[in-house]
């Protein structure tokens, strides 16, 4: 007759369990410490400099709205008038000439913003997806999609100014002399020809910016399911409507929201194509903001101006990211 000796468990209270409780806190706060030390170094900077370049001047913009801030206060604006809301009366009244300019240049930024960020991501969705098939030149190819992103804004945006000009521009002389599309050489950067010119250039160079970041999303579909589709007979379009729209979903919703911000707040590009007064077909909201402070010299409505257009992107981005979100959680579903 055998006999099974059973082991006694270890208890919370014997010598061998109270040394590896007394050993474990120990570990850890030696593991910790040295990331607990760096906390001040890299937190403290990182702090002050969002401070000083967003948080400080945003406040003081907001201060700034509710004051009667024209040249006459310059030199110290903290001596200003309060004016409470009448900045922001002024500027959402529709009727007056100061209000029906800001809903003019409203509309034309979100028609400009709806139609730039719709190609950049069509172009670069599209050129991705054909640069995922491998051949000759690929490299190559690809170093010259990212050209347009890669040049400085005032560089890239004056050479097609040059590009523009009337008499001696490239664009007149291949449409007009050389293809005969056109009956007399066009005004690209005055008229109403000027949204047409701005939407131009803004593709042109905000399409490479959807090209890398889809291009960087493609990489982690597997390409076991585009065989396993092939094998079932599906072709180049339903392999990219029921495998890579689908996959890209979390990447283009990013995608997307990250053109719309910086399209609807760009002003680096009209202003370098237009210069101080953007025609009123290119009016964007970010130039006529800056037309109201700085050449009005109404600083004041001019803050109350870009507080609104804070508003607003705010409730957008809230409104986009809400939506997203329950696709997201719908589709996980």
């Amino acid at each position: 007759m055998t006999s099974t000796a059973l082991k006694e468990p270890v208890r919370e209270n014997s010598p061998g369990a109270a040394r590896e409780l007394r050993r474990r806190p120990g570990r850890i706060r030696r593991i910790g410490l040295p990331y607990l030390l760096l906390l001040p170094a890299l937190l403290l900077p990182a702090l002050l400099l969002e401070l000083l370049v967003h948080l400080v001047p945003m406040v003081i913009g907001i201060v700034m709205s509710f004051k009667e801030l024209t040249q006459l206060y310059i030199r110290d604006w903290g001596s200003a008038p309060w004016s409470g809301l009448g900045n922001y009366k002024v500027s959402v009244d529709f009727d007056a000439p100061v209000g029906e300019a800001l809903l003019h240049s409203f509309f034309v930024t979100v028609g400009f913003t709806l139609l730039s960020v719709g190609l950049c991501w069509l172009i670069g969705t599209a050129a991705a997806v054909f640069m995922q098939d491998t051949f000759r030149g690929r490299g190559l190819l690809r170093a010259l999609f990212l050209v347009p992103y890669a040049l400085p804004v005032y560089a890239a945006v004056i050479t097609w100014v040059f590009m523009f000009q009337h008499d001696n521009g490239l664009v007149n002389h291949v449409l007009h002399d050389q293809l005969h599309l056109t009956d007399k050489p066009s005004f690209w950067l005055i008229g109403d020809n000027s949204f047409y010119a701005l939407l131009v250039v803004s593709v042109w160079k905000g399409w490479p910016f959807a090209f890398l970041i889809v291009t960087a999303g493609l990489q982690n579909i597997p390409k076991e399911l585009y065989e396993a589709a092939a094998l079932d007979g599906a072709g180049v379009w339903q392999q990219i409507r029921r495998i890579t729209l689908p996959s890209l979903r979390p990447v283009n919703q990013v995608l997307i929201l990250v053109l719309f911000l910086w399209t609807f707040n760009d002003f680096n590009t009209p202003y370098v194509l237009f210069g101080r007064s953007a025609p009123e077909a290119a009016d964007l909201i970010s130039v006529h903001i800056y037309q109201a402070s700085f050449v009005t010299w109404n600083f004041g409505t001019g803050s109350a101006m870009s507080v609104l257009l804070l508003l607003f992107l705010l409730v957008v981005t809230g409104v986009y990211l809400l939506f997203t979100s329950r696709g997201r959680r719908a589709a996980d579903v």
